[in-house]
This record gives structure tokens, sequence and C-alpha cells, in this order.
């Protein structure tokens, strides 16, 4: 029996064709990364923070930044999502994410774009994911930046490995040139660097411990409005606590 007498044969063949997988997603049944280095990832991850999120998303419009093969626009647009987009820097996951969403039967856009590229759509959306993006870029501050300024209309669902203490201090407002003594508190914001590789991966820019993640996104504009999980946080727009001119940076 060959594979075009086999459906779930010809199937395997299609996803391993399009492989290496990052994410591990059931197509037709079949799993596109079973030997996983994390396990079932990431859907054991989203069952642990899957509450923040509305069951039934009534239509409302959802941007994928980062989407790799598209397992949380897929998972959005199962929950009744409307226009859903999705971002992939990368023609090999992008790919594997239009094949995943044509065979599921699921209306999703995607694009071949990075955070960078934001401003391009011209378009606000009612929730925004941004998971595990932010430590792979050289500009961190900047994404957050034009995320808030371009395309973060309500709710931004966030994760972003993290390091170091985990306590979160309380600081003062400001601080006199001479202070040199606060900076050695390990619990004081750090955004470590990393120069050459973390986890063998050349990407792996920067990790923030628990403090810096935060300021972060307060200094983008964003307010904290659930943390089910260390690293993860579901956002809103708020204010910036102080003057911060709007990024006009577009690639391209």
């Amino acid at each position: 029996m060959d594979a075009r007498s086999d459906p779930g044969r010809h199937l395997k063949e299609q996803i391993d064709s399009l492989g290496p997988w990052f994410q591990n997603m059931r197509i037709g049944g079949v799993e596109t990364a079973p030997e996983h280095f994390l396990g079932d990832y990431p859907n054991f991850k989203w069952q642990g923070f899957r509450h923040v999120i509305p069951d039934d998303l009534e239509g409302r419009s959802v941007l994928d930044i980062g989407c790799n093969a598209g397992f949380y626009a897929m998972e959005m647009k199962r929950r009744n999502a409307g226009r859903v987009v999705g971002l992939e820097p990368d023609p090999r996951y992008l790919e594997q994410a239009r094949f995943a969403a044509k065979h599921e039967g699921l209306d999703i856009e995607y694009l071949q774009m990075s955070v960078y590229d934001v401003p391009k759509l011209k378009e606000r959306f009612d929730l925004v994911i941004f998971m595990g993006v932010l430590y792979h870029l050289r500009h961190p501050l900047l994404a957050l930046d034009l995320i808030y300024e371009h395309v973060a209309d309500d709710l931004m669902l966030f994760q972003c490995l993290q390091r170091g203490d985990e306590r979160l201090p309380e600081l003062q407002e400001n601080y006199d040139f001479s202070e040199w003594t606060v900076f050695d508190r390990p619990d004081y914001p750090k955004l470590f660097f990393v120069e050459e590789r973390y986890a063998s991966d050349p990407t792996n820019w920067f990790l923030p411990n628990s403090a810096a993640m935060e300021a972060m996104l307060r200094s983008a504009g964003f307010v904290i409005r659930d943390h089910p999980e260390r690293e993860v946080y579901l956002l809103g727009r708020g204010q910036r606590h102080y003057a911060v001119e709007p990024p006009t940076f577009v690639c391209g």
C-alpha cells in the first residue's frame, strides 16, 4: 500500500517534508513534533494560562506576532475569533502555518513580516499575541513601543524567557548620580545580554529578570491585568509613566 492509498501516511509524509517543526501540533491527528525536547509544546504551556482568554472571542480581531507554525492563531480561531493574522519572518515556519490552517479549515491570514514591520499593517487588533519572541530581538524596547503605538487596541497575551532574580523591588522614582549601590541589588531590574549563545541559540539576545520585564512593559505603556504563569502576562493598554516619543522606525 503506497501513501496515496493511505491518507494518514500521506499526511504524515507531508508534515515530515515541512519539518523540522518547533511547535508540536495535531494536524488530522498527526503530531508535528512528537519528540520535542520540551514535551508537548506549546500545548502543555497553553493549558496553564488558557483561562485568561475568553472561551468565545465573539468575532474579535487577533494579531499573532512571531506566530511560528500558528498554534496560538489556530487556537484563537477555534474560539470564534474574527479576523486572525499571523506574522512570521521565517519562510519555513510560514509554510507550516499555512499548511496547518488549510488542513484544519481555519481562515487565517499569514504574512512574512517581523514585529518591526507592524506599522505597515495600518490596523489595530483587539488581541495581540506576542509569545516567546522578545528575547530573540536585538531591539526589544522598540518592538514593544511599535506594538503599543500601532497595533495593540485592547489586550496582549505576552511571554518572555526570564532569568535571574524573581523578586519585584520597591524602588525610588529617581536616584542621585552618585548612587551606585542600588545597581548591585540582585532584585534591581536587569536585562542580561547574551553576546554569543544561550541554549545553543544565537538569537537569544536579551534575558530580563522579573523586575526588568515588568518595568519594560510598563515603560511601553502596558498594564498587567493577569499573571497566570511566571513568564506569561495578560496586558492591557495604559499610559506611559513618562514621556516617550512615538517610534517612527519601519523596516524596508
